[in-house]
C-alpha cells in the first residue's frame, strides 16, 4: 500500500487503453498488452507484484472518473469472450486473483482511514478499488458471489464527503448485480441490506435514491419477494404528494406548499423511481383493489408538471421519465405527447425542462436496449433454435413507435443555442439510429447539419452516424447532400451568438475548413454523386433561386474551402460559374433596365419582339437617349481611366432611376450571387494556380484521368468576398437609401455591364483587339470585386500562368469552348 504508483505509467495505460475500440491491428495490440499486464495469473507467493498490478489498475480506473469506464468492460469483455471455448483460462483465472485482491485491499485501506494524515488518498484509493469491482461484477457478477457480505456493511458508511457518497452508490449497484445469484443468502442478511437500502432512500439525494432504489427492486423481485416492506414506502410518498396537491388546488399560494417544497421534490423524484423499479398493479403489492396506480401516478404527476416553479416541473418531469420505463404505453397518451412536443419545439422553454425530456426519452432507449440485450442471451441460453429475431420485433415495435412520435421534434432540438440541448438530442437520434427503429434517410439533413458543431465530440459523432449510415445504405448521403447543407446554414444561424456578424460555412482556426468537409470526402468518391452535388450548390447562385444573400455567402465559403484533392474538381467548378454567369448577369441587367422603364417614360418602352430580344442579348440598349449612347461610349473607352467619363455614366443612369428604390435593393441583393461566383472562381484560380488557358480548355465530358493530377494548393490564399460581407453588416437590404448608397449601386450595375458585354469574344475582336476587349472585362471584374491583389481574391489584371494567351482575370470564352 505504501509504494508508490507512477505517473507516468499510470497516464501512458490511460492513453493506450482507449484504443480498445480503434482499428483491428490496434485493438488487438492492446488486448495482448493489457492481458500481460494486467490479465496474466500472478504467483500466489509474489504478493509485492499483486499490489503494484492493484494500484496499477486502480490509478488508472481513478484517472478515467470523468470520461468513463466502457473501455475496461470492452477491454474485459473482449479478454474474456477470446477464451470462452479454450481448456485453460488464465484471463479468467487472473481477474478471480484480482478481485479476491482488490476485497482485500479495501480492508486494508478502510483501517487505515483512521489515520488523519493519510484519510483523504486512502478514502480515494478505497474509491477507486470499489468503483474497479463494480466494473469487474458488471462484466462477470459471479466472481464478487462470495464476497456479497462483505461489502453489506459499506451501506451504513457515514456520509460527509462526495467519495462516501460514490462508495454508497457502487456498492449499491455491485450487490444489485451479485445478490440475485447467490444460493440460499441467510435471511438476516437480506433484511440487513432491504433495511440498510430504504434508510439510505429515506436519507439521502437523488443519485444515492437512484441506485439503492434500483438495488432494492433487485433483492425484492428477484429474491427477497418482500413486496408488503416496498409498498408501505411508496405509500408514504405517494400520500405525501396527494396531501401536497390538495393542498395546492384549495390555495397555490399557500405558504404550506413553500415550507413543504423539499418534501415535494423528494416525493416526486421518489415515487418515479420505486415506479421505474416495481409494477405496483401487481396483486403482490395492491391486493384486490381496483385502482390502476400507473394511472394515479400519472395524473400526479402531470399535475405538477404545470406548477409555475421550474424545479417542482423538473422533478415531476424526472418522475414521468422513470414511470415511462416500467410503462412505456403512458408515452402515447395524448397529455403526456403535448406536455414534450410543446416543451422540445418552443423556444421559448426552459433550457432545463428542454434537456430532461431529451434525458427522459435517452434514459427509456438505453434501458430498453439493455434489456433486449438481457433478453437475447437468456433466450440463446434455454433455447437457440427458437426465432430470437421476432421476440425482438415485438419489443422494439413499442420502441419505434414511441420514437415516430417524437423524432421530429428531437431533430428539431438540434436548432438550439445551448449545446448540452443539441448534445442530448445527438444522443437520442444515435440511439434510435442504432437500434434501428426509424428509417435513417430522414436523420441525413440533420446529422450533416450536426457535422458543423463547434464542438469536436459532438461532430465526430453526428459524422460517425453517417458512416454508418452510408456502409448500409448508398446513396443516401448523396440523396440528403444538398438538403443537409441547407440545415447545416440553419444551425449556425442558431448557434451565432452575434446576429450582426454574418454566419461564415468555414471553421476559424488556422486550419480554415469548411464546415462540410466531411460530407464532401463522403461523396467526392463518386464523381456523379459528386457532379451532381457541386451543380446543385452552384444553382442557388441563380437568379431565379432567390436564395437569401448569407446562404449563398455560407455555400460559397464551403465550396472555397472544400477539400479538393484532384485539378478537375475546382475546374468543373469554375466551368459551371461561367455558364451561370453569362446567363444570370444578362437577366439581372435586364431587369433592372425594366424597372427604370416602368418608372420612367413608360411611352418609349419598345413594342417589337425584337427589340425585347436585342435588348436582352446585348444588354447594351436603353430606353433613355443617354443610357442608349452609353455603350457606345464605353466600348471607345475601354483603356482609358478618365473618372469624368465613367462619372459621366453614372449620372446619366442616376437620371433615369426610380423614385421607388426596391428594384435598386432588388438589384443590390440578387447581383451578391453573381459577385460570389466571381470571387470564388478567382479564388479557386489563385489557390489552384490555374491559367487562364487551363480553365479555358477544360472540358467536363473529357476523360476523368485527363485531370486527374493532385493540387498544388498555394498557402496564405484566403476567401474574402468583402462587397457581400459588407452588403451583409450594413443590412442594406432593409436600410435607407442614400444618394451615396444610389451611386455605388449605378456604379456596380455599369461594371456588370461592361462585363457582360465582353464575357465572350466577339468576331470583330479577333482581328487584334482582343486586348481591349480582356482589359475592359479585367477592369469590370476589378471595380466589382474591389480592387487588392489576387491574393485577396480581386481579379488579376495580368496572367502570370496563361501559357501566353491573354484571356484576363475573370471568365473564360463560353461561347468559344
Amino acid at each position: 500500500i505504501e509504494q508508490p504508483t507512477f505517473p507516468k505509467i499510470t497516464e501512458m495505460c490511460v492513453k493506450m487503453i482507449r484504443r480498445v475500440n480503434d482499428e483491428e491491428g490496434i485493438k488487438k495490440l492492446v488486448n495482448e498488452t493489457f492481458q500481460k499486464l494486467w490479465f496474466t495469473p500472478t504467483p500466489h507467493h509474489d504478493k509485492e507484484a499483486m499490489t503494484r498490478k492493484i494500484l496499477n489498475i486502480t490509478d488508472v480506473v481513478a484517472a478515467c472518473r470523468d470520461t468513463g469506464y466502457d473501455w475496461f468492460e470492452q477491454l474485459l469483455q473482449n479478454l474474456l469472450k477470446s477464451e470462452e471455448d479454450a481448456s485453460y483460462k488464465p484471463v479468467k483465472k487472473a481477474c478471480t486473483q484480482l478481485v479476491d485482491n482488490l476485497v482485500e485491499h479495501i480492508l486494508k485501506y478502510e483501517e487505515s482511514l483512521s489515520d488523519s494524515d493519510n484519510k483523504g488518498v486512502n478514502s480515494g484509493r478505497l474509491v477507486a478499488c470499489i468503483t474497479t469491482l463494480f466494473l469487474f461484477s458488471k462484466i462477470r457478477p459471479q466472481l464478487m458471489v462470495k464476497h456479497a457480505m462483505t461489502m453489506q456493511p459499506y451501506l451504513t458508511t457515514k456520509c460527509s464527503t462526495q467519495n462516501d457518497f460514490m462508495v454508497i452508490c457502487n456498492v449499491a449497484k455491485i450487490l444489485e448485480l451479485v445478490v440475485p445469484l447467490m444460493e440460499h443468502p441467510s435471511e438476516t442478511f437480506l433484511a440487513t441490506i432491504e433495511e440498510d437500502l430504504m434508510k439510505l432512500i429515506i436519507k439521502y439525494g437523488m443519485t444515492v435514491v437512484q441506485h439503492c432504489v434500483s438495488c432494492l427492486g433487485a433483492v425484492v423481485n428477484k429474491v427477497t419477494q418482500n413486496y408488503k416492506f416496498v409498498w408501505a414506502c411508496f405509500n408514504r410518498y405517494y400520500g405525501a404528494l396527494s396531501k401536497l396537491k390538495s393542498q395546492h388546488q384549495e390555495d397555490p399560494n399557500s405558504t404550506i406548499l413553500t415550507a413543504n417544497k423539499p418534501a415535494l421534490l423528494r416525493s416526486l423524484f421518489t415515487v418515479g423511481a420505486l415506479c421505474r423499479h416495481f409494477d405496483f398493479d401487481q396483486e403482490d403489492f395492491k391486493g384486490n383493489s381496483k385502482v390502476n396506480i400507473k394511472d394515479k401516478v400519472l395524473e400526479l404527476l402531470m399535475y405538477f408538471t404545470k406548477h409555475s416553479d421550474e424545479e417542482v416541473q423538473t422533478k415531476a418531469i424526472i418522475g414521468l421519465g422513470f414511470a415511462f420505463i416500467q410503462h412505456p404505453s403512458l408515452m402515447f397518451e395524448q397529455e403526456v405527447k403535448t406536455l414534450y412536443n410543446s416543451i422540445l419545439s418552443d423556444k421559448n422553454c426552459s433550457v432545463n425542462l428542454k434537456i430532461q425530456v431529451l434525458k427522459n426519452l435517452q434514459t427509456y432507449l438505453q434501458e430498453e436496449d439493455t434489456r433486449m440485450q438481457q433478453a437475447d442471451r437468456d433466450w440463446k441460453k434455454v433455447a437457440k433454435q427458437e426465432d430470437l429475431k421476432e421476440m425482438g420485433d415485438i419489443s422494439s415495435g413499442m420502441s419505434s413507435s414511441i420514437m415516430q412520435l417524437y423524432l421530429k421534434q428531437v431533430l428539431e432540438a438540434f436548432f438550439h443555442t445551448q449545446s448540452s440541448v443539441r448534445h442530448f438530442a445527438l444522443n437520442v437520434i444515435a440511439l434510435t439510429l442504432n437500434q434501428g427503429l426509424i428509417h435513417p434517410v430522414q436523420c441525413v439533413p440533420y446529422l450533416i447539419a450536426m457535422g458543423t458543431d463547434p464542438e469536436p465530440s459532438m461532430r465526430n459523432k453526428a459524422d460517425q452516424q453517417l458512416v454508418e449510415i452510408d456502409k448500409k445504405y448508398a446513396g443516401f448521403i448523396h440523396m440528403k447532400a444538398v438538403a443537409g447543407m441547407k440545415m447545416s446554414y440553419q444551425v449556425q444561424q442558431a448557434i451565432n451568438i452575434c446576429p450582426k456578424d454574418p454566419v461564415r460555412g468555414f471553421r476559424h482556426d488556422e486550419s480554415s475548413n469548411a464546415l462540410c468537409s466531411h460530407l464532401y470526402s463522403m461523396i467526392r468518391g463518386n464523381r456523379q454523386h459528386r457532379r451532381a452535388f457541386l451543380i446543385s450548390l452552384l444553382n442557388l447562385f441563380d437568379d431565379t433561386a432567390k436564395t437569401e444573400v448569407n446562404m449563398l455567402l455560407y455555400i460559397a465559403d464551403n465550396l472555397a474551402c472544400f477539400p479538393y484533392q484532384t485539378q478537375e474538381e475546382p475546374l468543373f467548378i469554375m466551368h459551371h460559374i461561367d455558364i451561370t454567369l453569362s446567363v444570370s448577369g444578362s437577366n439581372l441587367l435586364q431587369s433592372f433596365k425594366e424597372s427604370m422603364v416602368k418608372d420612367k417614360k413608360k411611352e418609349r418602352k419598345p413594342s417589337s419582339d425584337e427589340e425585347t430580344e436585342s435588348d436582352s442579348n446585348s444588354g447594351t440598349e436603353s430606353e433613355s437617349e443617354e443610357e442608349a449612347s452609353k455603350p457606345r461610349r464605353l466600348r471607345k473607352r475601354v483603356d482609358s481611366e478618365s473618372d469624368s467619363d465613367e462619372e459621366n455614366d453614372i449620372n446619366a443612369v442616376m437620371k433615369c432611376l426610380p423614385e421607388n428604390s426596391a428594384p435598386l435593393i432588388e438589384f443590390a441583393n440578387v447581383s451578391q450571387g453573381i459577385l460570389l461566383l466571381l470571387m470564388l472562381k478567382q479564388h479557386l484560380k489563385n489557390l489552384c494556380g490555374f491559367s487562364d488557358s487551363k480553365i479555358q480548355k477544360y472540358s467536363p465530358s473529357e476523360s476523368a484521368k485527363v485531370y486527374d493530377k493532385a493540387i498544388n494548393r498555394k498557402t496564405g490564399v484566403h476567401f474574402h468576398p468583402k462587397q457581400t460581407l459588407d452588403f451583409l453588416r450594413s443590412d442594406m437590404a432593409n436600410s435607407k437609401i442614400t444618394e451615396e448608397v444610389k451611386r455605388s449601386i449605378v456604379k456596380q450595375y455599369l461594371d456588370f455591364k461592361l462585363l457582360m458585354e465582353h464575357l465572350d469574344p466577339d468576331e470583330e475582336e479577333e482581328d487584334g483587339e482582343v486586348s481591349a476587349s480582356t482589359n475592359a472585362r479585367n477592369k469590370a471584374i476589378t471595380s466589382l470585386l474591389g480592387g487588392g491583389s489576387p491574393k485577396n481574391n480581386a481579379a488579376e489584371t495580368e496572367d502570370d500562368e496563361s501559357d501566353g494567351e491573354d484571356r484576363g482575370g475573370g471568365t473564360s470564352g463560353v461561347r468559344r469552348r
